[in-house]
């Protein structure tokens, strides 16, 4: 039986909310359309002519990694800890900023001028490389977004007061079908536009709300009911009953490093960026970005948990023992839909809208061109045209879509929507920041290493708790055990098999660059006369 069926919640949502929404749905759909007519070739397609500069590039970024589903699975994670999820948005703030400052793994990717991380792995180690590489990164990320649908239609549907099964499947049909509409015809720069665009009016519903929120409650509310249901633990990130502790943080730190420079949708807009120093700034100001994505939504979960706390009912519903993460989820938009007034919470739900918009086209162009790029492309031995490959990565966006429904509906999600998308990022991402370490800073990082490290990050399936539960295995926390621990297996096995099995042709170690590093980093100075805009 549905824990929801019998709630009774009345949600603002009114006649001249569906009015904005629709406005809105409209016009992202045309406005991505009209990207089409400045695709003249895979590189306009793929990372948009390489014209990427500071502002648009940092706008993009947070647009993509602010999603609805950043939204919903952080304010599930502010719902069940409480402030300590704060320290989640520092970690990945500082990995961030570091990023930007040093111009860790980017900047060389950059320099070298690829359009995809796998294209690296084929001029540093080999072909096969990168098709492996290649293959990983996209079935990853796929697997990675496979719940993005799902969450984002359960904010919409939850918003509207629209709660049944039902409802669910035809508002994920129909998002799902609309992003891949433009996304498909007008690519990177269809992807970059409609993301400043959307970048605009997410902004706004992100402060007026958290505004409308900290009124309604009051600051003192909030701190008294959360230390009320929580005690120390809603403050303390460190408590091992804050639901997070010490090896969970030094988790959350990793993957803030890996979702600046290892994960390819960030990297994109590093590939596309006009020249290196655009890169350096776009991260430093990314890690904005990276902080207020997660804060605000954080914000967000922990006004529903006081919310949902006030009467009986809603109390036994949410705080129950053996509560599912769907009805978490649902938490925060069916607490929204209660407290802001009608109006704004149709321009909340565009802006809400516009981040799923700008999540879902982002990862649809990036795994399709990753696959078309690194894994079709390569084994048609270069006979592949510039028409072809944006065909075949058009063709991919649908067979990719069409996962999307399936997977959303079909997956029992089991463990928190964060620690999910963790844990299925890792598969690839484990792997790929080993070889990437190696392969950068490292002279005699090998193939053989590289194939090492790729296939220790397969064992991170383990981390999912239906993986588990098949296998018979109960294993402690939320991922971080085994993560951290292959993670180092992962760097390990590069540098034993690098040693063991040494490649005989450095070739891939100059090409990049390495020898002539002093003249090429004098030469990015020089990149572009326009660096000043």
């Amino acid at each position: 039986m549905d824990p929801l069926a019998g709630l009774q919640i009345t949600t603002n949502f009114g006649a001249t909310d569906w009015v904005i929404v629709a406005t809105f749905f409209v016009a992202a759909t045309a406005a991505g359309m009209w990207a089409m007519r400045f695709i003249r070739n895979m590189e306009d397609y793929v990372v948009a002519g390489r014209g990427i500069r500071t502002y648009l590039g940092v706008a993009s970024m947070i647009a993509a990694e602010l999603g609805l589903v950043t939204v919903m699975y952080s304010a599930q994670k502010g719902f069940a800890c409480a402030f300590s999820a704060f320290a989640i948005a520092a970690l990945a703030a500082f990995a961030g900023l570091v990023v930007g400052m040093t111009g860790f793994i980017v900047v060389p990717l950059r320099r070298m001028g690829v359009m995809t991380i796998p294209e690296y792995y084929e001029r540093r180690f080999n072909r096969k490389t990168r098709l492996l590489g290649g293959f990983i990164l996209a079935m990853s990320g796929i697997l990675n977004m496979g719940m993005f649908l799902k969450a984002d239609c359960m904010f919409i549907t939850s918003v509207m007061g629209m709660n049944s099964d039902f409802a669910l499947k035809v508002s994920m049909t129909i998002g799902v079908l609309t992003v891949l509409l433009y996304t498909a015809v007008g690519g990177m720069i269809a992807v970059v536009f409609t993301d400043y665009l959307q970048f605009a009016v997410m902004s706004v519903g992100l402060v007026v709300t958290s505004i409308l929120l900290l009124g309604h409650f009051g600051w003192n509310q909030v701190m008294d009911t959360v230390m009320q249901i929580k005690g120390p633990a809603g403050f303390n990130p460190l408590l091992p009953e804050s639901g997070l502790g010490g090896s969970y943080l030094v988790w959350m730190l990793f993957l803030g490093f890996i979702s600046s420079c290892v994960w390819q949708t960030s990297v994109m807009r590093a590939t596309s960026a006009e020249n290196t120093r655009v890169v350096r700034r776009t991260y430093i100001w990314g890690s904005v970005g990276f902080l207020v994505r997660f804060l605000v939504p954080y914000f967000w979960g922990i006004c529903a948990m006081v919310f949902m706390w006030q009467t009986a009912h809603t109390r036994a519903i949410f705080f129950a023992p053996d509560v599912s993460s769907n009805v978490q989820l649902r938490a925060m938009p069916i607490a929204l839909s209660a407290i802001l007034p009608a109006g704004f919470i149709g321009l909340l739900t565009a802006g809400m809208l516009a981040a799923a918009m700008s999540t879902h086209n982002t990862y649809l162009h990036t795994w399709s061109a990753v696959l078309t790029q690194d894994v079709v492309a390569p084994l048609t031995h270069g006979k592949l045209t510039n028409r072809g490959r944006i065909l075949c990565a058009r063709i991919l966006q649908c067979c990719i879509a069409v996962f999307l429904l399936v997977w959303g509906l079909w997956y029992p999600l089991s463990e928190a929507l964060w620690d999910y998308m963790a844990v299925t990022g890792s598969i690839y991402f484990i792997g790929a920041f080993a070889v990437l370490v190696g392969g950068l800073y490292w002279k005699r990082a090998s193939i053989a290493g590289a194939y090492g490290a790729f296939c220790c990050g397969f064992l991170m399936i383990i981390g999912l708790k239906p993986v588990q539960h098949a296998f018979g295995l109960h294993l402690p926390g939320s991922g971080q055990y085994e993560g951290l621990t292959i993670l180092v297996l992962a760097l390990t096995v590069m540098v034993v098999l690098s040693l063991l099995k040494p490649d005989r042709d450095k070739g891939g170690w100059e090409q990049f660059g390495h020898k002539g590093s002093e003249s090429q980093s004098h030469g990015d100075e020089v990149e572009s006369p326009k660096e000043g805009e």
